[in-house]
């Protein structure tokens, strides 16, 4: 599966991204659901991050949201 890269722009610093697609839509919909682009929130996913990657930290992040969305 080919890895999709964006470019966005953190702390006033463009960086580039690479997920796979997956990722990317529960991001994109969590962002929507909670009123805010993804470039924010992937910004706060970088700040709260500390030492991991920020490809790791997106991809736990984009776990946690979705298995919080599914019925218990």
């Amino acid at each position: 599966m080919a890895l999709v890269k964006r470019s966005l722009s953190l702390n006033g610093h463009r960086t580039s991204v690479a997920l796979e697609p997956e990722f990317w839509s529960v991001l994109d919909a969590a962002a929507r659901g909670s009123g805010q682009s993804t470039e924010h929130l992937v910004a706060q996913v970088d700040r709260d991050r500390g030492e991991t990657p920020l490809a790791s930290s997106l991809r736990v992040y984009a776990l946690t949201a979705q298995r919080n969305s599914l019925p218990e």
